[in-house]
């Protein structure tokens, strides 16, 4: 990559205080524009949100790259979107690097403290699983140990050109001044009053004056400017040692629970020193060759390089191209359900179970598990795993059935894009698990805590790869992707959505490279999600244009949607798409309130 120190008063010219600065008695002015596609060269970034949009373009403006950027962009949205990501969870991140031509990855997923019992979901009172929610989702126990900050400052070691203090500043400066609030931020903090009403802490931020901030108002997290100016002062160990480290574990241990909330809210166990032992794992994305491209995801502990790559081997046989779009899609469901299927019996963190990787992404393996597909017809589901440990890439009896699993994935979570006039890119998906992750922000220092150990199976099963153990990963259904041709990036692209986001990437894939989309088109498209489950999820229009037509087949559909959002949406990506030193990049128009895409040099 790129190698050159960026001085940090560049950063200062380059965001003066004067665009985020904000008087305390006024609102702030007209946030920067929600633009869902832009076109042009020099650089590109795109995510959920304008001010992070703006604060990495500025970034790639001042002269740094692209990963010096996604961590700027990272670090505000940290700020501007707390529910969804932060300094308190964690996430994938993945990088083409121009100078070697490689595709590498950063695992910054939340692990779980070494005193972590297999039963930690029981209650101990009726020896019964804690109920999923509010019980689990809003707890200590549900609480990882954070991997966000080891993932910023791994990553800027390993590509970087600026230091963690440069990349910190824009965001401190927005969490100091405020931004304004929007309608997504509003209803978030609404749909999560009675979990932020449980903690004396989470309430004092987010439920100033016993309600929600208003649609335009000015939202300052002072409190997270002073953590950012702890970690720009003193680095990341200042996060994971020292004070702030035994503020957490205490946090986690003992949660600062008001007195009337009825939640119960069961103490987690993490320590000081499962934050002292943290480490990210660098690692080599997966990669599957698909119509003439190569598709490039996140290894385990992430289950989606190995899910989306598998389903489209799947799909390799088959000329959806030539296919009507309802039989097209009849054919990516399917596959979605017999990828899924493989996920849930043989991914989990590679540390604690032996992950067949190479035989779930092998080709000839993916011949025989499309061979369950029928043309005409869906197949009963759950339907059962395909073994790894026998095939010959012929057809087999026709699958057998499974027993339901449950998914415990939430739906939040946070993508963005970027890529630099290098022709470096970035990937990165980042989380606190669910909106507002565990509900509890840490006392005087701005942040929520994530609740990712969620992901873990509810219920402790030998062999069961996702299992409850001690310092292990949670399986992550997160996909960042980047696709390569000739060895040369054409296309970065992925989406928050818990377990939906491995079907989202797979469908975007599906749209751009099968079905003729242009880039906007195949993110705008309406989503559905077949997960191994009975029923397909799908989005109102999606029902409406393909559900007569899929219900034919078999599939039996029903709208999107969960306990913690009245949203029926399905994920909120970001894309940017490479030809040559043209970019266009590309957010969502609708979803989540609209993202926001941009470029360093706008095409006229």
């Amino acid at each position: 990559m790129h190698l050159r120190r960026v001085p940090a008063v560049l950063l200062a010219l380059a965001l003066p205080a004067a665009t985020l600065a904000v008087s305390s008695a006024a609102p702030a002015g007209a946030a920067p524009p929600k633009k869902p596609t832009a076109r042009g060269s020099g650089g590109a970034v795109s995510s959920v949100d304008p001010y992070a949009t703006r604060v990495g373009l500025r970034v790639l403006k001042a002269g740094g790259n692209a990963v010096d950027a996604a961590v700027a962009t990272a670090a505000a949205l940290g700020v501007t979107e707390p529910y969804s990501a932060g300094i308190g969870g964690g996430g994938y991140f993945v990088v083409y690097d121009a100078k070697s031509g490689r595709v590498r990855t950063i695992d910054g997923r939340e692990t779980a403290p070494k005193a972590m019992p297999r039963d930690a979901f029981i209650n101990p009172t009726t020896g019964d699983p804690y109920t999923f929610t509010p019980d689990l989702v809003t707890s200590g126990v549900s609480v990882g140990v954070p991997g966000t900050p080891a993932t910023w400052q791994r990553a800027l070691d390993r590509w970087g050109t600026w230091s963690l203090a440069e990349t910190l500043a824009p965001a401190t400066r927005i969490a100091r001044k405020g931004f304004r609030v929007d309608r997504t931020f509003r209803q978030q903090t609404l749909d999560n009053e009675v979990r932020f009403n449980a903690f004396r802490s989470t309430k004092r931020l987010f439920l100033r004056g016993g309600d929600a901030p208003r649609i335009g108002s000015t939202f300052r997290n002072r409190d997270l400017a002073e953590t950012y100016r702890l970690l720009a002062r003193r680095g990341t160990d200042a996060f994971y040692e020292g004070a702030l480290a035994r503020q957490i574990a205490r946090t986690v241990r003992k949660p600062p629970k008001t007195r009337d909330t009825t939640l119960p809210v069961p103490r987690g166990y993490l320590t000081a020193r499962d934050l002292k032992r943290y480490r990210t794992v660098d690692g080599r994305a997966t990669k599957v060759a698909y119509r003439g491209y190569q598709v490039h995801g996140m290894p385990p502990s992430s289950s989606g390089g190995s899910t989306v790559g598998e389903a489209l081997n799947i799909l390799e046989g088959t000329d959806l191209g030539e296919l009507a779009r309802p039989a097209a899609l009849h054919h990516y469901l399917e596959a979605s359900a017999l990828a899924f299927a493989d996920r849930g019996k043989y991914v989990g963190d590679p540390r604690f179970t032996k992950v067949p990787i190479r035989h779930l992404l092998s080709q000839k393996y993916a011949r025989e598990r499309a061979c369950a597909i029928d043309p005409a017809r869906a197949m009963a589901k759950p339907t059962a795993a395909g073994d790894v440990r026998s095939y010959d890439g012929k057809c087999a009896a026709a699958p057998r059935t499974a027993a339901s699993a449950e998914d415990t994935e939430n739906v939040s979570t946070t993508n963005l894009t970027v890529v630099d006039k290098w022709g470096n890119v970035v990937e990165y998906t980042l989380t606190i698990e669910q909106t507002g992750g565990s509900g509890i922000v840490v006392p005087g220092r701005g942040f929520l805590l994530n609740n990712e150990l969620t992901d873990f199976s509810t219920e402790y099963v030998a062999d069961d790869p996702n299992r409850i153990q001690p310092g292990k990963r949670p399986r992550s259904s997160m996909s960042p992707t980047i696709v390569t041709k000739r060895g040369k990036p054409v296309l970065a692209l992925g989406s928050p959505g818990g377990s939906t986001i491995i079907t989202t990437v797979l469908q975007m894939l599906v749209n751009r490279l099968d079905l003729g989309m242009s880039l906007p088109q195949a993110i705008a498209a309406p989503r559905a999600a077949q997960r191994n489950t009975a029923n397909v999820t799908a989005e109102p229009a999606f029902l409406q244009r393909y559900g007569d037509a899929l219900t034919a087949y078999g599939h039996t559909l029903v709208p999107a949607g969960d306990a913690f959002t009245s949203a029926a949406e399905i994920g909120a990506a970001t894309a940017i798409g490479i030809r040559g030193r043209r970019l266009i990049a590309v957010a969502e128009p609708v979803r989540r309130g609209g993202g926001a895409a941009g470029v360093v040099k706008p095409r006229k």
